[in-house]
C-alpha cells in the first residue's frame, strides 16, 4: 500500500508487527532506486530536446532538418516522420526491456553486485560510444548499451 501503513502478507500483517526496522541504509536503498526512475525520466526528456536542436538534425538526420525548415510555421507536433530517428529514440527504451529478463538471470547466478557492475560497464561504453558518435548507427548502439545499463543496475 503506498504511504506504508500496511505490510503485504497472507494475513495483511499491521506495519507495528513488522519485525524488521526501517534504517538509514534501507532510506538512502530507496532514494537511490527513486533517482534511478527518475534519471529514466530525465532521458526521456533530454533525448525529446536533443532530437529538436538543429546542429543535431543537421549533423545526423539531414532530412529531417530539411523538412523542418520547409514547415517552420508549423508547430513541431508529430511533424518527424523518420523511423531512424524513432529508431534512435526507442533503442535505449526496447533494449532496456529486452535485456530485464536477462539481468534476471545475471543476478540469480552470479548476484547483485554483478549485475551492477555489468550495467555500470555497459553504461561506461554506451557513453563513450554516443559521445564519439560519427554516425546513426554508432547512435543507436550507444544507446543500447545505455538502455542495457539502465536494466542491470535496477
Amino acid at each position: 500500500m503506498a504511504g506504508g501503513g500496511m505490510v503485504s502478507g497472507k494475513c495483511g500483517a499491521r506495519a507495528e508487527l513488522y519485525e524488521h526496522r526501517i534504517t538509514y541504509y534501507f532510506i538512502f536503498a530507496c532514494i537511490v532506486a527513486a533517482l534511478g526512475g527518475s534519471l529514466f525520466g530525465y532521458d526521456l526528456g533530454i533525448s525529446g530536446g536533443v532530437t529538436s536542436m538543429d546542429y543535431f538534425l543537421k549533423e545526423f538526420f539531414p532530412q529531417v532538418y530539411i523538412r523542418k525548415q520547409e514547415h517552420l510555421e508549423e508547430t513541431d507536433y508529430c511533424n518527424n516522420d523518420s523511423q531512424i530517428l524513432t529508431l534512435f529514440t526507442s533503442s535505449l527504451y526496447f533494449a532496456a526491456l529486452v535485456s530485464t529478463f536477462l539481468a534476471s538471470h545475471v543476478t540469480r547466478n552470479s548476484g547483485r553486485r554483478a549485475s551492477i557492475l555489468w550495467g555500470g560497464v555497459s553504461f561506461f561504453v554506451g557513453s563513450v560510444i554516443n559521445a564519439e558518435a560519427q554516425n546513426i548507427a554508432m547512435l543507436i548502439i550507444g544507446r543500447c548499451f545505455l538502455g542495457v545499463s539502465d536494466s542491470g543496475t535496477k
